[in-house]
């Protein structure tokens, strides 16, 4: 083994999650561990990731205690505050990487931690490389964190799961409130979802134990139709007069114009993502104007990434336990790598983790595949299913005060 002292630090990027403290109380009790054995030094925390860390925004959490660990695991949302700075090429944005070596060598850091999605490993790919070209010895970890779970490399992303149990769950409720009623009635649940419809498949789980889901799911992997949609909903309604369909955010027309698009506005974020809304918004109104029952569009929004109070306990332990295997992998050596979940069974479940080059992950989008979508494009398979199942198992043991879910917040321990 490559013995290297030093000092860690860990941020987190991008979207939270319901998990992604899981995964930072994963990180710090594996470089707690590593602090006892002469390794790690300090553990620091980023606040505002990559953009705060530049600001030499730091919070020593190496005194953090089991109960303060397990508090953070189950409190939702990016303790340590998050961001969307996109590093630029060393070459066009020297000043930032300049500032980025003299915080790591003021605070003697060698380990970084680097929790986030698919933007956020473009951070720790070209962190770790700009770390070699300078020969500043420093081992970069990507350990990765959506809920869009559209990472490539790995069989799923923490938070994901989470979120699916929350969808699943919610839709499940919907699907007995919008039951009451015999009058014909289209509720259109609006799922998030850019360029991958993980999120959207999860709503099929509603039906895991009494069979009755959505009656219709549109992912953003096959083109839209708008005719095909409407005779889709026609078709469920001689079954049963309340129809509920599904709809990632992101849908798209064949010609690639998002279903959205009369909705939404053209602000783009800081990586070129234009902002989605309204795919629900406007399919509400072809079902007014088309079939002129009554409609109703549901945004799922904020709490598919924040409702931790139906955490998926898989999700809770598995993003404890990437975080921590994230440190073993930096004493072992490995550096521009992000840490990902390997399948070995659906039933029994079972899950090894690995180490990927972070070079095949940054910018790589992984989609729903073709055996996951039905032939119609309008729902899911069994195949799909039986992997979306052991993700949501298990329920977490909250801790309440006053009749509300306890919270860890960093601000008042840092």
């Amino acid at each position: 083994m490559n013995f290297l002292k030093g000092n860690a630090v860990v941020g987190q990027s991008g979207g939270p999650t319901a998990a992604i403290n899981a995964t930072l109380a994963g990180v710090i009790r594996g470089a707690k561990a590593a602090i006892a054995e002469g390794y790690i030094g300090k553990v620091y925390g980023m606040r505002n990731g990559i953009e705060g860390f530049m600001r030499e925004d730091l919070v020593d959490m190496s005194s953090y205690s089991e109960e303060d660990l397990a508090c953070l695991s189950h409190t939702p949302a990016a303790a340590l505050g998050s961001c969307r700075f996109r590093l630029g090429d060393p070459e066009r944005a020297a000043d930032d990487y300049e500032t980025v070596l003299r915080v790591l060598k003021a605070h003697d850091i060698r380990y970084v931690f680097y929790i986030g999605g698919n933007d956020s490993m473009d951070t720790v790919l070209k962190l770790s490389r700009y770390a070699v070209s300078v020969g500043y010895e420093l081992r970069v970890i990507g350990v990765p964190k959506t809920i869009d779970n559209d990472l490539v490399c790995t069989d799923h992303t923490p938070g994901f799961g989470s979120a699916a149990k929350y969808i699943a769950t919610t839709v499940k409720e919907m699907l007995r409130d919008i039951a009451v009623y015999t009058v014909r009635a289209v509720t259109i649940v609006e799922i998030m979802g850019r360029d991958a419809g993980w999120l959207t498949t999860a709503a099929a789980l509603a039906g895991v134990n009494d069979g009755i889901g959505p009656d219709l799911i549109y992912l953003p992997e096959k083109p839209f139709s708008i005719e095909q949609f409407v005779e889709d909903i026609q078709r469920v309604q001689m079954q049963h007069p309340a129809v509920l369909v599904a709809v990632s955010e992101g849908i798209r027309f064949a010609d690639g114009t998002y279903v959205s698009a009369g909705t939404s506005s053209d602000a783009k974020d800081v990586f070129g993502h234009t902002y989605l809304a309204g795919a629900g918004k406007a399919l509400e109104r072809v079902v007014k104007e088309r079939l002129g029952c009554k409609v109703r569009s549901v945004e799922l929004n904020l709490p598919q990434r924040c409702a931790s109070h139906v955490s998926s306990l898989t999700d809770i332990e598995e993003s404890l336990t990437i975080g921590a295997a994230a440190v073993t992998a930096a004493k072992e050596g490995k550096s521009g790598v992000m840490m990902t979940f390997v399948r070995q069974a659906d039933e029994p479940y079972a899950v090894t983790v690995a180490a990927e080059d972070i070079g095949g992950i940054a910018n790589a989008i992984r989609s729903v595949p073709d055996e996951y979508i039905n032939d119609e494009a309008n729902g899911v398979t069994d195949a799909c299913m039986r992997y979306l199942k052991p993700l949501i198992l298990g329920e977490v043991p909250l801790v309440f005060e006053g009749g509300v879910p306890k919270h860890f917040i960093i601000d008042r321990k840092g």
